[in-house]
């Protein structure tokens, strides 16, 4: 689907699909686009092209019926401090379409799977910012959704209650599916076991968190000294390129080098060897391990470079 507001599109050409029971992190920048896209998904926003369907149901056709299987938190829950806990999560169940005889057991599981049972009587406008979310949570999870979309939902919270709310969402994740949208990468790789990256409003990568932090580098430690290590190295199987990267900062005396594999290959042992027959003494040898914040750096920089060479 494609979302555009006037001349500027939001969402351009944004395409996937989400199986039953993935907990999955819609990743990217403020202003990427992930806000839009949960709107466009719960049918709070039409899309400008495309369809999204939610469980075999077309989200602008029926929007009714594809909320009903949809529970939503927004970046800002729609709380009403006046109202006591208990009242506002009734409303919501009422508003939900929970039937009369089902409506307290309702309220009841919400309330226990968010840790609100000591707050119920309490007005909202008097509780902590980790709690107001706990109130946003039970009232998106307060008629059992299949899908459950989450926009930013520690953001703004201390330590302890981002811990709390990330254990939450990983509970919820056992019953329902999770879309999780996020600018933090220490959120993604908490709860998330899939990662859609946007940026601009395109989505630039879709992998399992696993897959997307792997890397085909292996990053070598040498004392300083040791000579044709780029030739030496260079000629063995399956290594693609050596690349000097200066001292090693945990290692004094030593000089840190990049060993790009062939993908899916294992060549550490014939470095060893290799390194160990010319006499050179070895400070460390590992497969590099990436982080969320290298690989979202890497797929800005190559989005960058693509525009660049479109404008040429």
């Amino acid at each position: 689907m494609t979302r555009s507001y006037g001349s500027i599109k939001a969402v351009d050409d944004f395409s996937v699909e989400v199986g039953r029971g993935e907990v999955v992190g819609l990743l990217g920048h403020n202003g990427a686009g992930k806000t839009t896209v949960m709107k466009v998904l719960t049918g709070c926003l039409e899309p400008s092209s495309g369809s999204i369907s939610v469980g075999g149901i077309d989200v602008t056709d029926d929007r009714a019926g594809a909320q009903q299987q949809i529970g939503y938190l927004p970046e800002e829950a729609p709380l009403y401090p006046e109202m006591m806990v208990q009242e506002y999560l009734q409303m919501m169940a009422e508003l939900r379409g929970i039937a009369a005889a089902e409506l307290e057991g309702a309220i009841v599981e919400a309330v226990r799977a968010t840790g609100l049972e000591g707050h119920l009587v309490q007005p909202i406008g008097t509780l902590s910012k980790g709690y107001r979310q706990r109130v946003g949570l039970a009232q998106a999870i307060v008629h059992k959704p299949d899908v459950l979309v989450l926009d930013e939902p520690t953001n703004g919270l201390d330590p302890v209650q981002i811990r709390s709310i990330r254990d939450l969402i990983l509970r919820l994740g056992e019953q329902s599916t999770i879309i999780l949208s996020t600018h933090i990468l220490q959120e993604i790789e908490a709860v998330c076991r899939r990662v859609l990256v946007m940026i601009d409003g395109r989505l630039v990568a879709d992998s399992g968190l696993e897959e997307l932090l792997s890397s085909d580098v292996i990053a070598l430690s040498l004392e300083r000294g040791a000579g044709d290590v780029e030739r030496r190295l260079g000629q063995l199987e399956d290594v693609r390129a050596v690349t000097p990267r200066g001292d090693d900062r945990m290692t004094p005396g030593f000089a840190a080098w990049a060993v790009e594999c062939a993908s899916g290959s294992s060549p550490t042992p014939a470095i060893i060897e290799t390194c160990l027959a010319a006499g050179w003494t070895i400070g460390s040898v590992a497969p590099e391990h990436r982080t969320l914040e290298s690989v979202f750096q890497d797929l800005q920089q190559r989005q960058i470079t693509e525009r660049e060479a479109q404008t040429q």
